[in-house]
């Protein structure tokens, strides 16, 4: 694999201690970072089995539930990471998009600890954060260079410009990618999360059992999976009716692994032929990938075929760093703080937060 020359982040210091929480949906979580590269802690507490009930996350159980692990998480991240407060240089938490009530949980906890420890806030928004998780991956990873942001929620090509400073190439024009998976999953009695129960289900499977299409936008990079996930459904009824009238169940006519297979290449086909063209466009030879759906098997298995025959070096976040976490949202607290942002104890929660461009 190639290698890139390191370049220092301006004003770097490798001890700054940065303290990030993050609390944007059902995972309440806080991390110590040494210089925006070195985990010394990063604990989670998902509450994913409390939500599977319910077949997704219902935001009031989840607002309640950072309440009661908000501290108990932060205090665990210290003990691990073997600090105190006053150890901590920076507190970074995630400011938006998310859940407007668990967004507070975290948020409010980091205002009130920078305001007895006089510490600076720094605010972060979630998707950068996701960019961010590929920093405490690769050593030599620095901007320029092109990320692919797959989550639940969103589906981006971004071009990392600086390290506060980001242009959206691409963006979904109606479902993200997680969210089309979590749909399909749910449809095909596979439960929740969908997405890893996808995958897994898609490991025994054909890809090609089922013929579903890959939607393009003319002159656009942009992304549209809506089309693809109704022909799903619409596959998945006609087996349906097609099976009752014999008696049998849908499976026995296409297997459930074939059909997991088959929409899980279709939504990565595009989002690799997409970030390919983006990288072409831009001349960019570094790219990365970033969010919840950055832990799927196959999407990581053929960016990574797409980046080497095309010559580039992809970036791949471990497993853990894909999903949410604060490790992801110190590290990006860490370069927006060496970049000059400060936060005061006005800064709120914004559901809807966009990238800074």
């Amino acid at each position: 694999m190639q290698t890139s020359d390191p370049k220092e982040l301006k004003n770097h210091d490798p001890d700054c201690l940065v303290l990030g929480i993050e609390s944007s949906c059902d995972e309440t979580a806080a991390a110590v970072v040494a210089g925006g590269r070195r985990i010394l802690s990063n604990v989670i507490a998902s509450q994913a089995d409390l939500h599977r009930r319910y077949g997704g996350v219902v935001p009031e159980i989840a607002s309640r539930m950072h309440l009661e692990a908000i501290v108990p998480v932060i205090d665990e991240a210290l003990r691990e990471a073997g600090v105190d407060l006053d150890g901590i240089d920076v507190i970074a938490a995630t400011r938006g998009p998310g859940l407007v009530g668990a967004l507070l949980v975290g948020l409010s906890a980091a205002k009130g600890l920078a305001l007895v420890t006089e510490k600076p806030l720094v605010g972060v928004q979630h998707i950068a954060g996701h960019v961010a998780a590929n920093y405490l991956t690769d050593p030599d990873l620095e901007p320029p260079f092109l990320c692919l942001v797959v989550s639940g929620a969103h589906s981006h090509i971004v071009r990392v410009e600086a390290d506060d400073r980001f242009q959206i190439l691409a963006r979904t024009r109606d479902d993200a990618a997680g969210e089309a998976f979590d749909k399909i999953a749910r449809a095909i009695g596979l439960g929740y999360p969908g997405g890893p129960l996808l995958d897994r289900a898609a490991q025994s499977g054909r890809p090609d059992a089922v013929e579903l299409p890959r939607t393009t936008l003319a002159d656009s990079l942009d992304f549209s999976f809506s089309g693809v996930k109704t022909a799903a459904l619409n596959q998945l009824n006609r087996l349906i009716q097609q099976a009752e009238k014999s008696g049998r169940t849908w499976q026995d006519l296409v297997p459930l692994a074939d059909f997991a297979a088959s929409f899980q290449q279709a939504i990565v086909d595009v989002l690799v032929d997409h970030t390919m063209q983006a990288a072409a466009s831009t001349g960019l030879r570094r790219l990365a990938l970033a969010g919840g759906v950055a832990a799927n098997s196959c999407l990581r298995r053929c960016l990574q075929a797409a980046a080497d025959q095309a010559g580039l070096i992809l970036t791949v976040p471990l497993p853990i760093l894909c999903t949410d976490n604060a490790a992801m949202i110190a590290a990006a607290g860490y370069r927006a703080y060496k970049s000059g942002r400060r936060d005061d104890l006005s800064l709120d929660a914004v559901p809807y937060l966009d990238l800074d461009i």
